[in-house]
């Protein structure tokens, strides 16, 4: 069964079933997911085209799954010969030799898949094949095809083979790809042999490469049957999910890390608020890997926080938000050139990620009390040598932070009890007030004061 006709019965058995086909891969199920499901049933060869972090490997690497488990070929072929229909010179001689009797090995079906990153330096040679000179040594005629070293292409016959970055390949490699998505065979230098392989070509491609370092060849576009665009998470719920599935935290029997839903969220936040900023450069895309390396280097600040305070749980506050500067830096491209845009820039995307989310999750009517309260006087300390014990004891000094903490915490399954969750709550509250131009701030290096306006 060729392996267009393998994907598509299995990709039908999974849309009947209601499965996804890629089920890792989130917030493509109204958008990307039917297109890649009709190229499947169309059996046409894809490229994808999106910015950055837009899992379009990973997509074509879960396609593996809709392969059969396991597929037979003929014992020692380096090109995964069918036993009933031999394409090498070697599978042929031995179907001639033994028969019905001829020795056949099983592929599995993670070993039907095969993937080049599309580099300037990458020659025919890589993905087609050569003549190997051991085999020439070894006494062969040049004219003999057991000389050649079949490419990667050859190699992923009866399966997927991928071209990441496929604008980097330089046009005239292009070229030997041409044959393999119309003709499904494959020439090798002057040689009188064509393999007629079975193999479907997925590509993944980035926009901004089209004109600035490499193009597509018109005539190679033509050849895939479908172009797929794909995008980034277009709401913060989906972002949120994301990043809970790919961030790597230390092991629980490590350190007792809670992270309370409203800092995921800024996090979140933080990143969509980056793709519609005109001071970041949209061509270059803001990564999902932004979301989930800032999550994970606030995480870390708060355990390198706890560990140096002694605490006993990690909880990252709204003052952990300072690591992202580091994980953010190399993973977006300002606009603006002058000396310390780069800083400002971000500091201004995370206190409108703070106020977005601290409006979202808190409503007007619990601020007045708040602001009431400092207004009477009272002034609140905060930074990383604030205990959570000082706190919780806020909450006693001023109740009207109470309703506020509670709505924050409203529905997330963290202990929302523990003095560590209480201290990341009420610094949300009183930075989101500050942001909001309802309570002053005075900053002294890594500590905060808070108090009212008058």
């Amino acid at each position: 069964m060729p392996v267009a006709e393998e994907l598509r019965r299995n990709a039908i058995e999974r849309i009947r079933n209601g499965d996804s086909l890629v089920a890792e891969v989130l917030g493509y199920e109204n958008t990307v997911l039917p297109q890649l499901e009709n190229a499947l049933l169309a059996g046409h060869d894809v490229i994808f085209l999106g910015e950055r972090g837009q899992a379009k490997t990973r997509m074509i690497r879960s396609l593996t799954e809709l392969l059969d488990e396991w597929m037979p070929i003929v014992a020692g072929s380096e090109i995964n010969d069918d036993p009933l229909n031999p394409i090498s010179a070697h599978a042929k001689a031995a179907v001639a030799e033994h028969g019905d009797d001829t020795p056949i090995d099983w592929v599995h079906r993670d070993e039907r898949y095969g993937e080049k990153l599309a580099t300037p330096d990458t020659s025919i040679a890589d993905l087609i094949g050569e003549v190997d000179p051991i085999k020439v040594a070894e006494g062969r005629y040049l004219s003999d095809e057991l000389t050649l070293h079949y490419g990667l292409v050859p190699r992923t016959n009866r399966g997927i083979f991928a071209l990441n970055e496929l604008p980097d390949l330089s046009e005239r490699i292009q070229v030997g790809l041409l044959n393999v998505l119309e003709e499904r065979d494959v020439q090798i230098r002057g040689y009188k042999v064509r393999l007629p392989l079975d193999v479907v070509l997925f590509a993944s491609a980035n926009p901004e490469d089209y004109t600035n370092r490499g193009r597509i060849i018109t005539p190679l576009k033509d050849r895939f049957g479908s172009q797929i665009r794909t995008h980034y998470p277009l709401d913060v719920e989906t972002e949120m999910t994301i990043v809970t599935q790919e961030a790597v935290l230390p092991p629980a029997d490590v350190v007792d890390v809670r992270i309370p839903e409203f800092m995921l969220e800024i996090v979140s936040e933080f990143s969509q608020q980056a793709r519609q900023s005109s001071q970041i450069s949209q061509r270059s895309g803001v990564s999902v890997r932004l979301s989930v390396a800032n999550y994970e280097a606030i995480t870390a600040n708060a355990i390198r926080r706890s560990l140096s305070n002694g605490y006993d749980v990690a909880v990252p506050r709204v003052g952990d938000l300072s690591a992202i500067a580091a994980t953010t830096s190399g993973k977006i491209e300002v606009e603006a050139f002058e000396d310390g845009s780069e800083g400002r820039v971000i500091d201004a995307l995370v206190r409108s990620a703070v106020h977005t989310t601290f409006i979202d999750s808190v409503d007007p009517v619990l601020h007045g009390p708040i602001v009431d309260a400092f207004e009477s006087g009272v002034t609140v300390d905060c930074g990383a040598d604030i205990s959570p014990d000082d706190y919780v004891r806020l909450l006693d000094e001023v109740p009207a932070l109470q309703p506020a903490v509670d709505a924050l915490l409203e529905g997330d399954e963290i202990d929302a009890s523990h003095p560590a969750v209480l201290a990341s709550a009420i610094e949300l509250v009183l930075e989101g007030l500050h942001l909001g131009k309802r309570l002053n701030k005075n900053t002294h290096g890594a500590s905060s004061q808070y108090r009212g306006r008058n």
